[in-house]
């Protein structure tokens, strides 16, 4: 299923939900129609329930119904063939009559038709289909077992031979179903939460009747409620624009970066960036989170430069079974040359026990969890891919503003900039626009004056802001952005200089505060890895920072963004394995180009599409205790491979020395994929409790 773009053209990627058997399509509607994308789901037996939300459940019930008939039909035949088979299984050296012998051997051939035809047509289904698109799946050597247990069973008792061996073949049957169906419980109890219900840890913006601010979490948003989405921040919700001027920018949604024009009273669609001034919206449906998160894991925002296990895994299993089917030929010939009443089990057997299940479910239930584990903690992965990136750096970039600092925590001095009561409403009014943690503490410290409408809004990555009122051009921002000269003083605290009307009225100071932990979480980190600060200030700070990273080399100021994407690119050239720490705004280039990048999310509404992970601002502290637990991680992904294959090696040896029946092979196939589930699990599980001091529920 996730192959799609191989077998068809016009199918871009998908990405399926193990637990929930859910599959998300991108695919090229000028290329593949939606029916033939549908024709081609049915075509590999997939076929997929296109319901209305309310009828959802009652089709998902239907279809796990199945199951339950197919396991009473195989149950049910299963115990008839074998009551009918007692006679002689306890006959010992008395002869019974041959009419008795033939008569219940037609039974069993009967009783065996149903369990061919019905309880395991799903088997010989999904090996055909399969084998229709040039694909040799797990269900092939399986179907292939039943049909020469079947096939052979059928030529004893009709030529009059034997009984044949229909006792093992519904046995067989019915412990693979109850092994498919104890499968899915498994799973669903071991499910780690895709759905991510508070996946975003971050808030929006809401306006009362009274036009008063206030913030509240993401998940609480309704529709009816009034939001203000500023520059670069994304819109949480379908909504109504009621105030402003949107320019949309959809390439979150689509990949499309030119932005679209919006006007009052027109629809803007979740996922949709604002680029410009502030704009004010009437939420229409609540937010779904999980369809942000379909939006943050598609391939418009996947690194090229990620290879991890799966593809290795994905090979290991497309060969597992043509060698599984070898191997059985060659055990059946074997046997039939030393042993022919050998031959029929051994060779079924082989096939039968053989599974590479445990081997592909080892990484998506061991990262899976970890990303659970991850997540009740505040720190948010894309999906498990990062974790394996994750665990292979050596080499972390940190932003500065917003991301080492804090962006709540500002002392803001306005002692040296000369402006009057109506032009701190002007300043106000512009950076109310901006979700720059240094735009939004100078909004959040003048109190006075009417918020007035800013004309030709524009924010320049790293420089200030500009706009207009009544003709008259405000900006803020650098020395450079503003007066045209780079601002040479060292003090520990940034300036953000302010100039109305083409006259420069002075500087605002702001000084950070660094978030709790940052010296200690650092200081960690150094002891394992190369460590390198990236800041579009200047280098005032250098002083207070240099101990804490190190080294006077690593500490890089007055970067622009693309000055941040051209060092990363620099480093990758070198051979490192980066992780860039960043707060999504400046740095979304550079987020991209590591293989890793992970945005610092605080009290407001923005990151970066491009990013890998969110890490909570308040578990800034724990970035250190994150990147070693990946490490751990991927130490029980290599055990559980270790403990698949040492299972396979076992159990065809056993299988191929004629020590296995099918029916035990078929009670120890499924036991396998299980233990492997619950390992991964469990050992995650235990661990995390150790290092990361998880409390479960």
């Amino acid at each position: 299923m996730e192959n799609l773009n191989r077998i068809r053209k016009g199918v871009l990627h998908s990405l399926v939900n193990f637990v929930k058997k859910e599959v998300t399509i991108t695919f090229k509607e000028d290329e593949l129609s939606l029916r033939e994308l549908v024709e081609l789901l049915v075509s590999l037996n997939y076929v997929p329930q296109i319901t209305l939300d309310d009828l959802y459940r009652k089709h998902a019930r239907k279809g796990q119904r199945r199951i339950y008939y197919q396991l009473g039909v195989a149950g049910f035949c299963f115990g008839n063939i074998m009551l009918f088979s007692f006679p002689d299984y306890l006959a010992g050296s008395k002869p019974i009559d041959q009419d008795f012998i033939h008569n219940f051997a037609y039974f069993n051939l009967v009783l065996a038709i149903p369990v061919v035809v019905f309880a395991a047509r799903d088997y010989f289904i999904s090996a055909w289909k399969g084998l229709m698109k040039k694909i040799v799946n797990i269900d092939v050597p399986i179907a292939l077992g039943i049909s020469v247990l079947f096939l052979r069973s059928a030529y004893d008792i009709l030529a009059g031979i034997d009984q044949g061996y229909m006792d093992s073949l519904s046995g067989l049957v019915f412990f693979l179903l109850i092994g498919k169906w104890y499968q899915g419980k498994t799973y669903q109890a071991l499910s780690f939460e895709r759905d991510y219900k508070s996946y975003f840890p971050v808030a929006v913006t809401i306006l009362d009747d009274d036009g008063k601010e206030s913030t509240i979490p993401l998940k609480n948003l309704r529709p009816g409620n009034r939001i203000m989405v500023r520059n670069q921040e994304l819109v949480p919700a379908d909504a109504i624009l009621v105030s402003g001027q949107g320019h949309i920018d959809y390439s979150f949604v689509s990949g499309e970066s030119t932005p679209v024009h919006k006007q009052v009273k027109d629809r803007i669609f979740a996922g949709g960036r604002q680029v410009g001034g502030v704009i004010e919206l009437i939420v229409e449906k609540e937010v779904v989170q999980s369809y942000l998160t379909e939006l943050w894991n598609q391939d418009l925002h996947r690194k090229t430069n990620s290879k991890g296990l799966n593809p290795v895994v994905d090979s290991v299993s497309r060969y597992f079974t043509l060698v599984i089917i070898t191997i059985s030929l060659g055990t059946g010939i074997f046997w039939w040359m030393t042993d022919p009443s050998q031959a029929m089990n051994a060779f079924t057997s082989v096939l039968i026990v053989a599974c590479p299940c445990a081997l592909a479910l080892t990484i998506p239930f061991t990262l899976g969890n970890t990303m659970r584990i991850f997540g009740r903690w505040g720190f948010y992965v894309k999906k498990t891919e990062v974790l394996e990136d994750l665990s292979r750096i050596d080499t972390i970039v940190f932003d500065k503003t917003g991301t080492i600092t804090q962006n709540d925590v500002f002392h803001v001095d306005f002692s040296q900039v000369e402006l009057t009561e109506k032009e701190m409403a002007l300043v106000r009014s512009l950076a109310r626009h901006s979700s720059h943690p240094l735009s939004q503490a100078i909004y959040g410290s003048i109190k006075t004056g009417n918020l007035l409408p800013v004309e030709d809004f524009s924010e320049q990555p790293a420089l200030g802001l500009s706009g207009r009122f009544d003709g008259r051009e405000v900006r803020m921002g650098s020395g450079l952005f503003v007066t045209g000269l780079e601002d040479e003083t060292k003090n520990y605290s940034a300036r953000v200089f302010v100039s109305i009307g083409g006259q420069t009225r002075g500087f605002i100071t702001i000084r950070n505060e660094y978030r709790p932990g940052m010296e200690q979480v650092i200081g960690a980190l150094r002891n394992r890895h190369e460590l390198h600060l990236l800041s579009g200030d200047n280098d005032a700070e250098k002083g207070h920072l240099m101990p804490v990273f190190g080294d006077e080399r690593s500490l890089h100021f007055r970067q622009s963004p693309a000055g941040k994407l051209e060092y990363i690119k620099n480093l990758k050239d070198a051979g490192k394995k980066i992780l860039m720490v960043g707060d999504g705004l400046n740095d979304a280039g550079a987020l991209k180009e590591s293989h890793v990048g992970i945005t610092i999310a605080d009290n407001v509404y923005h990151f970066s599409p491009a990013c890998d992970g969110i890490l909570d601002a308040d578990r800034f502290g724990r970035l250190n205790t994150f990147i070693s637990f990946s490490r751990t991680a991927m130490k029980i992904v290599y055990a559980g491979f270790t403990l698949s294959f040492l299972y396979n090696i076992i159990g065809i040896s056993f299988a191929a020395a004629g020590l296995l029946t099918p029916l035990l092979s078929a009670i120890l196939m499924p036991l396998s994929s299980v233990s492997a589930v619950a390992f991964a699990t469990l050992a995650t599980w235990l661990l995390a409790k150790r290092r990361l001091r998880v409390l479960y529920i």
